[in-house]
């Protein structure tokens, strides 16, 4: 007996394969991106870092022009590469829970004190530790590592708003331009 599948059948399975084409974005169709975030340089070196975009943009601009990003819409999921001894410069997401997750390295993630940015707390992070800040809180992060750290940024808004910058942040007042 030999099955015969209907044109309809083959249709809709080949439907399902585009559905699932445009929901992949694989590791060697991605690029480190280290202009993005490049006017971080302005205030010095060690803020250098690059993004590596699966799904949205994150907060770092509008990359819309970008075709091998995935469209977001309830989230953003990029990979982010931190040089050893680099920074993730103090800022703040008013919008949205940001969550960081280490593929490799070692992180230190500090959140600040709303109220003047001067409390802190940190805590370090490696392989496979997450940590999820909430919405408000300011937070930056350094590569305590001897390595590059590689992790996970993932921001709970399909288009995050532009994070700021407290007072005391090594970026207040550095401009993108």
């Amino acid at each position: 007996m030999t099955e015969h599948r209907s044109d309809t059948t083959e249709q809709r399975d080949s439907e399902l394969g585009e559905l699932l084409d445009s929901c992949v974005a694989s590791r060697d169709s991605r690029h480190e991106d280290w202009d993005t975030l490049g006017f971080q340089a302005k205030a010095g070196d060690e803020f250098r870092r690059a993004q590596i975009r699966y799904i949205g943009s994150g907060a770092t601009g509008n990359h819309e022009s970008d075709d091998r990003i995935l469209g977001a819409e309830h989230f953003t999921f990029s990979n982010m590469r931190l040089p050893a001894g680099a920074v993730g410069p103090e800022h703040t997401h008013h919008d949205a829970e940001e969550v960081f997750f280490v593929l490799e390295g070692q992180l230190e993630v500090t959140v600040h004190s709303a109220e003047d940015g001067t409390r802190t707390a940190s805590r370090l992070l490696g392989y496979r530790d997450l940590i999820r800040v909430p919405a408000g809180v300011p937070r930056s992060l350094r590569n305590i590592g001897e390595t590059d750290a590689l992790f996970c940024v993932i921001i709970g808004a399909g288009r995050p708003q532009l994070p700021t910058y407290p007072p005391t942040s090594a970026m207040h007042g550095v401009t993108r331009d």
